[in-house]
């Protein structure tokens, strides 16, 4: 381990799912039980694994998935049973349909009586090896059958005083549609499947709330997310989206001292579910009252609205914010080779009006909603994602994110159940990842396993993501667009990040068929310190030494990319 895996300039995110991550079994039985597929546990992330995270230059784990939800897996010994099969989905059931703020998912306990000592082991172990802790804040909605059973003493649950027969009251946690029952959309799980028989035991929701994406109905359709309920944080939405925040409902209270007990159990960030779905004033309120405990815990948005980004991060105080309508979709229409792919869409992140806000988007190329790079909706092979992760990695200095399985090509191309086929990782069963466990190797997670493709591919991760966390130019530096010359085309570019000390020239060719060629001429500005005498490729460790006038030739081939450092 280097040195210099300490001295980040960056906020570098690894995000895995416990559940995945540490299950050894390769069983992969399509809607299999946790007995069939197996389950990953905390004590699986081990310091080993820790230490193959941090070598990919990860200041922030994101352990997915951590919070207790709705699940058809029983443990009734510890007196949690399975929820109702019709308002869960999968067998494991979603993360984002959080049955217990207060408590750990069971299953990923070795003992389950002991779980949120082996969580609070866990997070002693992830500060040990010098990274910090985020973990998932859902604040939207919560599972239909939401009940803190291990609650702190003196804390009320959600809709523990509600007015049930009020559509809408500033007092109320839920919404309710009075005097109609809850309708649930039929053959969710089709007949085919082994959960159709388990939801014969009907769900009776009465009166029906709203669901969680802002369906103010009792008839929720199969694709909204019907086995979550809206929570109320003070907008009638059913009268023009009026506001009662004065006083503060009690939401707001409930989910602040949901947010004060996980960062005194040593959590240092929150990645926020949906923030856009919460009212701004919520989080200008609520984010630094939590500051108060930690002034130093990271609070990132998932959100999709470009127009509301610098709002977001001003008055709504939040850290950072995904940047996936922006940077991303381009880059992937770039990996995709689609017909209107342009390297305009990396030159936007700099030229746009929330240029001043760039800095603290979140970058990434793989999360646990997108399709994986290696899928056959996506890109088809891992190696062809690298020139849009090596932009991801580099353009700017905010943090960058990768999903646990993405430096292995792991490629999503099974139906595990609930997802079906649609070229993500599913977060709603049991299922082991073919590719990641050729990593893990029966818990040594030492790469043994991979061929010898993936063990490149991890190696460029590494090598790319240890330079992006670590190199000023990137964190601080000023940023010089490269002009197109020689055959540069629409899907190629390239940039200079530099300071006086140290001045990186990245290019990525998106091209499928065509090498780029070119002589960069470097600016005088950049050159003021020093002049160009030798130039080094960080990706490879190849030395370029035909330096004339200061120009710098250089080619890229096809679905490539180089970081020189001259």
């Amino acid at each position: 381990m280097t040195d210099t895996l300490t001295a980040h300039k960056k906020t570098m995110i690894y995000q895995l799912l416990p559940r995945l991550f540490g299950n050894k079994q390769h069983h992969n039985i399509p809607y299999g039980t946790i007995e069939e597929n197996g389950c990953g546990k905390f004590d699986d992330i081990s310091d080993k694994a820790l230490d193959g995270i941090r070598e990919m230059g990860t200041t922030h784990v994101w352990y997915t998935g951590i919070v207790s939800h709705a699940t058809l897996t029983a443990y009734n010994n510890a007196g949690l049973p399975a929820n109702n099969a019709n308002v869960v989905k999968g067998r494991a059931g979603s993360p984002y349909a959080v049955r217990d703020y207060y408590d750990v998912d069971p299953d990923l306990a070795t003992v389950v009586e002991n779980r949120m000592a082996e969580f609070e082991l866990l997070v002693e172990r992830t500060h040990h090896k010098g990274m910090k802790v985020i973990i998932d804040f859902v604040p939207n909605h919560v599972s239909r059958q939401y009940k803190s059973l291990v609650r702190p003493e003196g804390i009320k649950d959600f809709g523990e005083e509600d007015d049930r027969y009020t559509a809408f009251s500033p007092g109320n946690d839920y919404y309710y549609m009075p005097g109609k029952d809850l309708i649930l959309p039929s053959l969710v799980w089709g007949l085919q499947t082994p959960i159709a028989a388990l939801t014969a035991e009907r769900y009776l929701e009465s009166p029906a709330k709203a669901t969680g994406n802002n369906v103010f109905s009792e008839k929720p359709s199969a694709e909204d997310w019907y086995e979550t309920v809206k929570l109320n944080y003070g907008v009638d939405f059913q009268h023009d989206g009026q506001q009662y925040f004065d006083p503060i409902p009690g939401l707001w209270t409930k989910m602040l001292d949901i947010l004060v007990y996980w960062t005194k159990k040593s959590v240092d960030g929150f990645r926020c579910d949906m923030a856009e779905l919460v009212p701004l004033e919520f989080w200008a309120w609520v984010i630094p009252e939590v500051k108060k405990i930690n002034h130093e815990l990271v609070f990132i948005g998932e959100s999709y609205d470009p127009a509301s980004y610098k709002a977001f991060l001003t008055k709504g105080k939040f850290d950072f914010l995904y940047d996936k309508v922006g940077l991303y979709d381009g880059l992937k229409r770039l990996t995709k080779a689609e017909a209107d792919a342009h390297v305009n869409d990396i030159r936007k992140v700099w030229e746009t009006e929330n240029a001043d806000i760039r800095d603290r988007m979140l970058h990434f190329m793989e999360n646990h909603d997108e399709e994986r790079i290696a899928s056959p909706g996506f890109a088809g092979r891992a190696e062809l994602g690298l020139p849009a992760m090596v932009v991801t990695a580099t353009l700017s200095a905010g943090p960058v994110m990768t999903y646990s399985g993405q430096e292995v090509g792991e490629p999503a191309r099974e139906a595990a159940g609930f997802g079906g086929h649609n070229n993500r990782t599913t977060i709603f069963d049991y299922w082991g990842l073919s590719e990641h466990q050729k990593w893990m190797n029966d818990g040594a997670f030492d790469g043994a396993k991979l061929v010898g493709e993936q063990k490149e591919l991890r190696n460029y991760y590494v090598k790319l993501l240890q330079l992006a966390g670590t190199s000023a130019a990137i964190a601080n530096g000023g940023f010089w667009e490269i002009p197109a010359t020689g055959n540069m085309n629409q899907r190629m570019y390239g940039y200079i990040r530099y300071t006086t000390e140290q001045r990186l020239l990245v290019l990525v060719n998106f091209d499928r068929h065509y090498r780029m060629e070119s002589e960069v001429q470097v600016p005088g500005h950049i050159l003021a310190y020093r002049p160009v005498t030798r130039v080094w490729d960080r990706l490879s460790d190849l030395v370029i030494n035909e330096i004339k006038a200061q120009t710098i030739p250089v080619w890229v081939l096809p679905m490539s990319a180089r970081i020189l450092e001259f």
